[in-house]
């Protein structure tokens, strides 16, 4: 009878035990079933935060739009009725007239012509000088390296109007005036692109690659060739990308250098439009309008391998 009623006893706990498990399973379930709901809620406050952010980024892309649209509406009416009250919001019917006026009156198609060799130029000397001064800089060895770099940082406190003077000096003496290498050697490096790749090869480039290509006997140039400008392309990039930028949009040196009559650079070329006793504020947009399509479909086209090269950096570091 004791062994029957231990047997008995035993059941009742295995089944007793069961039925606790169940309770937990099912409590369980439930429990993972609210969780899994909640867990589900979250896509939907993403997606709410998702909207708000799509809804900042077209506030600001449609603010910074904003001015390109309305130089090309502004090109596309008249001068009478950009003068009234309230201002065009939509095109006319003249940007057609308009553009070829400007095209015509300030030698635009010159004016292009030497902004892309200036600006083309400046862009590859700086990115090439700067990258082997950035290399220099971050990697090699010599006397008073830290000096010379706190020199080269120190020029970018100097205001480039006080050297215009004995520039300007200079480039008389050399004939150079009214010449487009007068704009182009000036600038051909920069303090900030050899700042800006000294700080990305310390990061980007390895002491021990640099070493391990010196033990198989490579030479300086081999090391750049196949090291360092493989390494520096990210940075380059964008190096050269805001270079080309700034020397397309130089006015200050080129409006001294150059004339609006021999070898004017667009910026130059757009003074002397919409000369007169009112100015034609319609021509001028016109030509402002020129001035910046050439930059837009080099964005687009190089956009990619621009936003690529960057995004690679920013992983590589």
């Amino acid at each position: 009878m004791t062994d029957t009623a231990r047997a008995d006893g035993a059941e009742q706990a295995g089944q007793a035990g069961a039925a606790a498990d169940t309770e937990r399973a099912e409590d369980a379930e439930r429990a993972g079933g609210t969780g899994r709901g909640g867990r589900a809620g979250r896509p939907g406050r993403q997606f709410h935060g998702g909207r708000i952010a799509y809804a900042v980024l077209i506030v600001f892309t449609t603010g910074s739009l904003f001015p390109l649209v309305w130089t090309a509406i502004a090109a596309s009416r008249t001068n009478t009725r950009l003068a009234q009250t309230p201002p065009p919001f939509w095109f006319g019917g003249n940007l057609l007239k308009n553009l070829e006026i400007a095209w015509t009156d300030a030698n635009m198609g010159v004016a292009l012509l030497n902004t892309t060799i200036v600006a083309g130029s400046v862009a590859a000397g700086t990115v090439l000088f700067s990258t082997l001064a950035g290399f220099a800089f971050a990697k090699l060895r010599f006397r008073l390296k830290n000096t010379l770099l706190l020199l080269v940082i120190g020029t970018m406190m100097v205001p480039p109007q006080l050297s215009v003077v004995p520039l300007y000096m200079l480039i008389a003496e050399l004939s150079w005036t009214d010449q487009l290498q007068s704009v182009i050697l000036p600038t051909l490096v920069s303090a900030f692109g050899v700042f800006f790749m000294r700080q990305y090869l310390t990061e980007a480039l390895p002491n021990e690659l640099v070493e391990a290509a010196r033990v198989d006997g490579a030479s300086s140039l081999r090391v750049v060739w196949h090291i360092v400008f493989p390494a520096a392309r990210p940075a380059m990039a964008v190096l050269g990308m805001l270079t080309f930028v700034m020397a397309w949009n130089d006015f200050f040196w080129p409006i001294l250098a150059l004339t609006q009559n021999g070898n004017p650079t667009v910026q130059v070329a757009l003074t002397g439009l919409g000369r007169g006793h009112i100015p034609d504020q319609s021509v001028i947009m016109a030509g402002a309008l020129l001035g910046t399509l050439p930059l837009l479909i080099t964005f687009v086209v190089f956009g990619k391998q621009i936003v690529g090269g960057i995004m690679q950096g920013a992983v590589k570091g």
